[in-house]
């Protein structure tokens, strides 16, 4: 119990710190590579937008040019490369996912108790449609340390991929209950509310989508799965302005490219994204066209 109090203390106070932090680097004349890496580290905790993670990733990558051995500015560039894949806001998803894959080789090369970079590991595997092999490596994070709230989340979205959409909540209020404000807080309701349209419990899904975007509105595919889920529930006025937000946050954003980009070949993952992509273009979200890079 004490531990986890410590625990959850720390989470709470990690976003001040990396802005605090990020603040102090903007004002260093001669910023070194840990300066570069809590600049990096602000933005990309503002949200999943271009424009924040390019801005991020620029950071990390100098950061790396000062150090090519800061072990956490590896392991952010290669979030930053799977987050661009997650949220559908570039078609080079072959090149992002070989651009992480040597970041943390590397990272784990260098140090290969850290527990960060074996959950960016899982991610990769989740994200590309290993899903069952991501929760292995979110376990031997855990078996770090034991209070990494991130890897009960990411336990619950590799459920997720896996078809097993019943099992996804618990996890995500495990993690929520280690740390209530964490800076991921709002992706990992995001990963319930996915669960629950999954399920077909569209007010569920609603509920926890709006917490998404309250946790933190700058994640796009919160309002367009909030919108599907709005769309699905005939309250269409509603979902349209749910589009026009995460339009506005990924302008480039259409169901084809969702579409072409799926995470998992699981039968019942498969059948829960058509029901998505209806709730999608009863919204209003642009059908587009499919891009097969």
């Amino acid at each position: 119990m004490q531990d986890e109090i410590v625990s959850r203390l720390a989470n709470q106070l990690q976003a001040e710190l990396i802005n605090a932090e990020a603040k102090r680097a903007e004002r260093s004349t001669n910023p070194d590579s840990m300066d570069h890496y809590f600049q990096g580290l602000a933005l990309f905790n503002r949200g999943a937008t271009a424009e924040f993670l390019d801005k991020a990733r620029s950071h990390f990558h100098r950061a790396l040019d000062l150090d090519p051995d800061n072990v956490d500015a590896l392991v952010n560039r290669a979030m930053i490369d799977l987050v661009f894949v997650a949220n559908f806001l570039s078609n080079n998803r072959h090149d992002r996912f070989r651009s992480a894959e040597t970041d943390l080789h590397k990272a784990l090369k260098l140090r290969p108790e850290n527990a960060n970079a074996h959950l960016a590991l899982g991610a990769l595997r989740m994200w590309g449609n290993r899903a069952e092999e991501s929760i292995a490596e979110y376990e031997r994070a855990l078996a770090i340390d034991r209070n990494l709230a991130l890897a009960h989340a990411w336990i619950g979205a590799a459920k997720y991929f896996a078809g097993r959409f019943e099992e996804t909540e618990a996890h995500i209020l495990e993690a929520l209950r280690i740390s209530p404000r964490d800076i991921w807080a709002s992706v990992w309701a995001y990963f319930a509310g996915i669960a629950k349209l999954g399920l077909g419990r569209d007010e569920e899904a609603v509920a926890w989508l709006n917490r998404s975007i309250e946790l933190n509105p700058n994640w796009p595919l919160s309002h367009l799965l909030l919108a599907a889920a709005m769309a699905l529930l005939g309250r269409l006025e509603k979902s349209r302005d749910a589009v026009r937000a995460g339009l506005e946050l990924n302008p480039t954003f259409t169901i084809a490219r969702m579409r072409s980009q799926t995470f998992s070949d699981n039968p019942t993952y498969l059948a829960s994204r058509e029901r998505l992509y209806e709730g999608m273009r009863l919204a209003g979200v642009p059908e587009g066209e499919i891009n097969t890079n």
